[in-house]
């Protein structure tokens, strides 16, 4: 990988600190002062440019940089015809539209003539003109829930995590735009994939490894076809004798981490003993 590739990492925000734990865990080793724009990577032929969220999509697609990240919103409202390389599996979101609790409108039929609020017009005059549905966008930033109590809108299209703020503010949640999460964004040319090969593949090898568990057994023999059904891993589990114990074998196994409350005590119940579960750093399947 050439020394001028460029990889755009959100400076602030809620994709920040996510971003910031990927890259250690895929071993980028940087250093970055409250100041630094960007920094060199010292393992590998790559520069971090610090930036906002809401940048990355026209600096990869200006050329600036090679790749970033940012969420899935903001590639749909940038307009760029940049390529997902791999979704991050953090900052999930909902981009909603919601009317205040006392509006009458219950379907988003009903949002014929209103003004929405949002800090996403292109998604949101998209979404709309698809549906045939013709309504005032009203371009905010910031603070976009309190848009219906200051009379600048009737409705408003947000991100929503939680739901809490929308609630708090006096808004229900009438349909969902797009759902949203962290992608990690590059530009279609086939010479820049060439370029980025290397980062691409380590990201991802994090961001499925988070998704995984390594688990580690003993178990007796008449116990093997049953765990094997249990836990059958990447291709199949790893089944080594243990020590001098003919009777006795070591299994080990990649588990999806959602799977556990349901696979270990099956692996119980099944026989196997001493059973040792560990996260894993990186997976390359």
């Amino acid at each position: 990988m050439s020394a001028n590739v460029r990889l755009a990492v959100p400076n602030k925000g809620r994709l920040e600190e996510p971003a910031a734990s990927l890259l250690r865990r895929a071993g980028v080793s940087h250093e970055r002062t409250s100041r630094a724009l960007s920094v060199p990577v010292r393992n590998v032929d790559l520069e971090l440019l610090f930036v906002h969220s809401e940048d990355v999509c026209e600096l990869v697609a200006d050329g600036v940089a090679t790749l970033g990240i940012t969420g899935f919103d903001l590639l749909a409202e940038s307009g760029t015809e940049l390529r997902v390389a791999a979704e991050l599996d953090f900052g999930r979101c909902s981009l909603t539209a919601a009317v205040p609790v006392a509006s009458p409108v219950e379907d988003i039929s009903e949002f014929e003539g209103l003004r929405v609020g949002t800090a996403h017009p292109v998604t949101t005059d998209a979404f709309f003109a698809e549906k045939g549905i013709d309504v005032t966008t009203v371009p905010l930033h910031g603070s976009i829930e309190v848009a219906p109590k200051l009379d600048i809108a009737d409705a408003i299209v947000d991100l929503v995590s939680s739901g809490s703020t929308m609630l708090v503010n006096g808004l229900r949640q009438v349909a969902t735009l797009l759902e949203s999460e962290a992608v990690l964004v590059v530009d279609n040319d086939p010479t820049v994939e060439r370029r980025t090969n290397q980062i691409v593949t380590m990201l991802r090898a994090v961001v499925v490894a988070r998704r995984k568990r390594y688990v580690l057994m003993n178990a007796p023999r008449d116990a093997l076809r049953l765990i094997e059904d249990i836990i059958p891993g990447l291709e199949a589990p790893s089944i080594m004798p243990l020590g001098h114990d003919e009777g006795m074998f070591a299994v080990h196994s990649v588990v999806d981490a959602d799977d556990m409350w349901q696979v270990l005590p099956r692996l119980k119940q099944a026989g196997a003993t001493g059973i040792l579960v560990l996260p894993i750093e990186s997976l390359i399947a």
